[in-house]
Parts: C-alpha cells; sequence; structure tokens
C-alpha cells in the first residue's frame, strides 16, 4: 500500500524570524509580491513587513482581509492580486486569513509565503483550504497543489498575541494524537488519499507530549514576559509544524469533524477553532471508549491550560437535546467521521456531546 506524507517547501521559526522575509521572496524567485492581512495585524506588524520589502527593493501591495474565508472574498481578492501581476502571495495573519490566501495563491498559480501572527490552529503548513459561509458555518474545504512554499513563524510576534491564541493552538494540537490514531485503527486516510506513514502518527503523539510538557509554562512566559522562551518555542512547534503535519498525513476524525456541527450554533461560532476542538477531543475520547480516568486526565491537562471542556466554557450554558442532535448529524456529514472506533452514528456523537459536557463540568466544579 503507498502512503504519502507532505511538507512545506521551508520551515523557519524563531524571534525575529519576520526580518527573513525578503531574502526569502528573493530565494524564491518572486518579483511581485502582495500581502494579505486584516486591519488589526497591519497596524501591528504591517510597517515591519513594508520596510523590509522596500528595503529590499521588491515590488509589493498590501491586499485588505475582509474578516472571513469565503469564495466570494478570495474570488475579490484574487482579482485584485490579479491586476497587480503578484506572482507571490504572503498570507500574514490568523488561520482565516491565512487561508483567504492560500486561496488567492491557488486563483493564481503564485508562490504562497505562510507568515503566522499568531500559533492559534494547523493551518499554516497544510494544503487545506477552509471555507465559511457568511454565518461563520463550515461551508466546505478545498486544496492546494502543494503545501505552501515556505511558512515563517516569528516568535516575538506570536508572543505578543494575546495568550488566548496561544492557548487555542494547543487545543488544536492536543487533539492530533487522537485524530491520526483513531483514523489508522479505522482504516482511514489522510489528505493525501493515502494510509498515514509511522512518522505522521508519531509527530501528532509528539504534538502531545510537547504542549504536556511545556504549555503551562509557555502560557505563564508570554502573559508575565510577551517574549518567547525555550517554552514557547517548544509549544509553537508543537501547534504550527507537529500538527500541521500530523493532521494532514496523519487524517482526522470525531474532534474535527465536530466543528461541523459546533458553528451552526451562533454561541459557539464565535469561539476560535482551537477551543471548539479542544471541547471536541474530550467527546472523541469518550465516543472512542476510553475509560473515565483516562479522559478526567486529559481534562485535567486541557484545563491547566485554560482550554474549555464543556459548553459552559464555551459561553453557552443552556442547550436542548433537539439542538444537540442537530450537533451531531451535522458532524456526521463530516468526511472523516468513519475514522473513528467504534463507528459513530448521529445517536452515538450525541450522547458522547452529553457525556462529555457532563465530565467536563464535574472536573471544573470539583477544582
Amino acid at each position: 500500500m503507498v502512503s504519502t506524507i507532505g511538507f512545506p517547501g521551508r520551515y523557519v521559526q524563531g524571534p525575529g524570524a519576520i526580518a527573513h522575509l525578503s531574502a526569502l521572496l528573493k530565494e524564491l524567485g518572486c518579483e511581485n509580491t502582495v500581502v494579505v492581512c486584516d486591519d488589526i495585524v497591519r497596524e501591528a506588524v504591517g510597517k515591519t513587513v513594508e520596510t523590509a520589502l522596500a528595503d529590499a527593493h521588491l515590488k509589493f501591495a498590501f491586499l485588505r482581509f475582509p474578516g472571513e474565508c469565503s469564495v466570494p472574498a478570495i474570488e475579490n481578492l484574487a482579482e485584485q492580486a490579479r491586476r497587480t501581476g503578484a506572482d507571490c502571495v504572503v498570507a500574514l495573519g490568523g488561520g482565516k486569513t491565512i487561508d483567504t490566501g492560500k486561496g488567492i495563491s491557488k486563483a493564481l498559480g503564485a508562490t504562497l509565503i505562510v507568515v503566522p501572527t499568531i500559533a492559534s490552529n494547523d493551518s499554516p503548513t497544510s494544503r487545506l483550504i477552509v471555507l465559511y459561509d457568511e454565518l461563520h458555518r463550515v461551508a466546505g474545504v478545498q486544496l492546494l497543489a502543494r503545501n505552501p512554499d515556505a511558512v515563517l513563524v516569528d516568535t516575538q510576534i506570536v508572543a505578543q498575541a494575546p495568550k488566548r491564541f496561544l492557548a487555542a493552538g494547543m487545543g488544536d494540537a492536543l487533539s492530533k494524537k487522537f485524530e491520526a490514531g483513531q483514523c489508522h485503527l479505522a482504516g482511514g486516510l489522510n489528505f493525501f488519499g493515502t494510509p498515514s506513514l509511522p512518522i505522521a502518527r508519531l509527530l501528532a503523539d509528539q504534538c502531545y507530549q510537547a504542549i504536556a510538557e511545556h504549555g503551562v509554562q509557555a502560557l505563564q512566559q508570554v502573559e508575565a514576559h510577551q517574549r518567547p522562551d525555550e517554552h514557547v518555542e517548544r509549544v509553537v512547534e508543537a501547534a504550527v509544524l507537529f500538527s500541521g503535519l500530523g493532521f494532514e498525513s496523519g487524517g482526522l476524525s470525531l474532534a474535527h469533524a465536530l466543528t461541523r456541527g459546533f458553528t451552526a450554533n451562533e454561541m459557539l461560532s464565535r469561539m476560535l477553532h482551537g477551543e471548539l476542538v479542544a471541547f471536541g477531543t474530550v467527546v472523541q475520547l469518550v465516543a472512542q471508549e476510553e475509560s473515565d480516568d483516562y479522559v478526567r486526565d486529559h481534562i485535567r491537562l486541557a484545563t491547566s491550560l485554560r482550554l474549555p471542556v464543556c459548553f459552559a466554557d464555551l459561553g453557552v450554558t443552556a442547550l436542548e437535546r433537539e439542538q444537540i442532535a442537530h450537533m451531531a448529524r451535522l458532524t456526521c456529514d463530516a468526511p472523516y467521521i468513519g475514522n473513528l472506533r467504534p463507528r459513530a452514528d448521529a445517536q452515538r456523537v450525541a450522547w458522547a456531546i452529553e457525556r462529555a459536557d457532563a465530565m467536563g463540568a464535574a472536573s471544573k466544579a470539583r477544582g
């Protein structure tokens, strides 16, 4: 059986890494670049990027990310980029900005450089473009022909972002151990349409190990000092690189399938992707019939990382059984819902959601 694993063309991480952007553009043969970012990111780091590109005598223009990664947004920005003659897209920002940049590069056939300003999810290294509708619900997924040509992570910028984003990135990353493992056990395929190689599952396991070892100290470091140390570097590596490789080449399962159902709820759709996945991981552990002690141990780890483990943590205090059933039905529409043992239908998913919520709430009540 043939197996596939994918990697970005280059991965650069460390404090001050953004200073290497202009050299990277030149090395990749980029002559005309568009930088995609939102207003907040442009205010925070846009001048740094602008100065670096201008000093290197590179042609560039900024494109304003409107706030949602949708088909109309990508088409509109791609047309703007086309008019500039761009041969390179720099996606500067968070997950939805990054996915929008991917969509623009796909439309233009342009070089893609991803520069995440937060480490809140696993999007930077992958080929996936997660699309949303105007109500912020997951609407579908597209694929690039290849992984990004380069990913550049300036950990000084990441450390200055609100700690909630770093926590969410850990929530997204913690799921990969279980999702890649379940995908393998169920005979599922990764996002290259093949079974996973063992190294993909090892990287997914390393996500959990690195975060369990360094996560609490990393949050303390960014909260107290807003600059990276070894704990922050290890967590960012796990949340961006290992997590991205682990899910794309290892496969996904219930924890991510649940985002289809969760984002259909207006309140939950406002939460960060990694926060939803964090609770989704608790649901998956229940659904795959881990022992109560094992689930509680994971809940304690997630809680120590300030991650949600029940609906109350996500700002939802009362859900009707039919609302949970609706979430479960939407969840079962995800293409990787079959990557779970024992297999789950909507009824079983609804049960696992309710059970996980009760266990998370009970754990929080006990302190």
